[in-house]
């Protein structure tokens, strides 16, 4: 009986196991449709470098699955009508985040960071040791971005990932963007790369 509930159990890892790598893999072939538009966009813009980080920007934001592929519609004043837009959109703040990081000597981390922050983000950094840490991405999270889009009492929610659980147990504040994201985009990198096949 304890072996029929062991095989079971092993039975049902396996199973989870396997959804899981069909599910990323199909979420990575979601984003890979945008593989030659991104880099057609990044050679325009002069940055052709960046090419696997915008892919797992993508990733991270919306797996491919949404119109505003990246997330694009806070950087502008414009709407968003199509992935072209977004992605468009994306690389021109991403790149404006990462040159500005440049030009303050942080590290290239807390230029992805300010993706998700906005760009006053790189100054706190350059004044507080200059790289990109969880201890002060939370701390930025919590006396900035959020009081500066109405959540003055430090509410918090749920974001279950296993980074977010070993640091504060799951969670971010509202309105106050993800502290993990720019380890989330790396973490993201090393999984569309895995998993594009």
């Amino acid at each position: 009986m304890l072996r029929k509930i062991r095989n079971l159990i092993l039975l049902a890892i396996l199973v989870g196991f396997g959804f899981w790598i069909y599910r990323t893999h199909q979420n990575v072939k979601n984003v890979m449709q945008y593989d030659e538009y991104v880099t057609q966009t990044l050679k325009k813009h002069g940055v052709s470098g960046n090419r696997e980080l915008v892919l797992s920007i993508i990733y991270t934001e919306t797996k491919g699955k949404r119109t505003d592929v990246m997330q694009s519609t806070e950087s502008t004043h414009d709407t968003i009508e199509t992935e072209e837009d977004s992605i468009h959109q994306g690389i021109v703040n991403l790149t404006e985040m990462l040159e500005y990081a440049s030009e303050k000597g942080v590290d290239v981390w807390t230029g992805v960071q300010a993706y998700n922050f906005g760009k006053a983000y790189v100054d706190y950094i350059a004044k507080n040791g200059g790289k990109n840490t969880l201890p002060l991405a939370e701390a930025y999270s919590k006396d900035v971005v959020a009081p500066s889009l109405g959540n003055t009492t430090a509410e918090e929610y749920y974001h279950i990932t296993l980074d977010s659980l070993l640091f504060n147990k799951g969670k971010l504040y509202r309105n106050g963007g993800n502290i993990f994201y720019a380890k989330e985009v790396r973490w993201n990198m090393k999984i569309v790369h895995l998993f594009n096949w």
